[in-house]
């Protein structure tokens, strides 16, 4: 047989696994690596932060303690921009205390 022919049979099976493995690269979803996210806690750094944490450990039991609640509300007024004083948390009444039966009187009267 010939050489040339050799060479041509060897060429066309090199270039037809080269384009199965190409294709079959292709066809496969790129990896995607998630990037690993540190959290850096300062021990020694601002006690709201800490009471916060302290706060978000509690959990639904935070929602009853005032200090939280205080917490909570600065945050909000850090976070908002609100210039001026410290808000004070809204206490709201209880289900089992007693509603005054009477109209209120206006503010200023």
């Amino acid at each position: 047989m010939d050489t040339k022919l050799f060479a041509r049979i060897g060429a066309g099976a090199f270039v037809a696994i080269a384009l199965t493995m190409t294709a079959l690269q292709l066809r496969q979803e790129p990896v995607r690596t998630v990037p690993k996210i540190e959290t850096v806690i300062d021990g020694e750094g601002d006690p709201f932060a800490a009471m916060l944490r302290d706060c978000a450990a509690m959990g639904e039991e935070a929602l009853d303690v005032p200090e939280c609640r205080a917490a909570w509300a600065e945050k909000r007024r850090r976070f908002l921009g609100v210039k001026g004083e410290t808000s004070s948390p809204v206490v709201t009444q209880s289900a089992n205390a007693a509603i005054p039966a009477g109209p209120q009187p206006a503010k200023g009267q």
